[in-house]
């Protein structure tokens, strides 16, 4: 049974003291291919380092997060945008519209978001989409540039059903499902009793988020397992179905 993690900061310095193990325990539970979004610059030397490490398991996104957008992006986009057009990444990410620190620069997160995703259609890459409080404001851009050549993973979903079946009904897009799945209060389990497995991957969002039984603690790949059981509970499907599933729809996203 294989499972992928769609989405995991492994660069990020809290893995500093056992990055190895961490990638050896997610590897022995299944999880045998990683997908990394990038923040900013400060995040890109430390992931081609971890991909360069590790070129069989971990696979490398580029973009700028909404959070690491301010007044003036000019410099940012440019350097994204070079790296994209290098051809060695994934997917675009991650980007999107965050509205739960700071509405500043809300104006600014939608240009650089709709850049991105015009990238992204450019160069046929799919879309790794941050959406914190901004389901509105980021669903609109997509539909707005939505075309045969868009696709993409709303990352963290934690919305209603009507926001799933909106996410679906764009085509090639996909809803991340993490560690919130298994929160007690999230809502995700019931939104997900309706909506069904067929448009899921499954992502950790390692170092945050960690499911039940380890919420609060580090979250690390390894734990894929306890949000596919999950999954598999709130759908009444089995566990490896839901491998086969969410598996299948990672590789026809990424391509990898």
């Amino acid at each position: 049974m294989e499972l992928i993690d769609t989405h995991a900061h492994l660069y990020s310095s809290k893995f500093a003291g056992d990055r190895e193990a961490m990638i050896a325990r997610a590897i022995e539970a299944g999880v045998s291919r990683l997908f990394l979004p990038n923040v900013d610059h400060e995040s890109i030397e430390s992931m081609h380092a971890l991909v360069a490490t590790h070129p069989d398991h971990c696979f490398p996104m580029m973009g700028l997060h909404p959070c690491s957008v301010g007044e003036d992006n000019a410099a940012a986009l440019e350097e994204v945008g070079r790296f994209l057009h290098t051809g060695r990444y994934c997917a675009v990410g991650e980007i999107g519209i965050d509205l739960h620190w700071d509405k500043t620069w809300l104006a600014q997160q939608q240009e650089v978001f709709r850049q991105q995703v015009r990238w992204a259609k450019e160069l046929r890459l799919p879309i790794a989409i941050h959406c914190r409080e901004s389901f509105d404001e980021v669903i609109s851009i997509v539909e707005a540039e939505n075309d045969a050549s868009l696709t993409g993973v709303f990352h963290c979903f934690t919305g209603t059903v009507d926001q799933a079946r909106r996410v679906t009904a764009l085509g090639d897009f996909y809803l991340g499902i993490g560690g919130v799945v298994t929160y007690p209060k999230g809502g995700l389990f019931e939104t997900m009793r309706e909506v069904g497995p067929e448009h899921c991957v499954l992502e950790t969002d390692a170092p945050y988020l960690a499911p039940v039984p380890y919420r609060g603690k580090r979250n690390e790949s390894s734990y894929i397992p306890h949000i596919a059981a999950k999954l598999a509970e709130a759908t009444g499907r089995s566990v490896e179905e839901i491998a086969r599933i969410t598996t299948a729809n990672a590789e026809l996203l990424f391509r990898r």
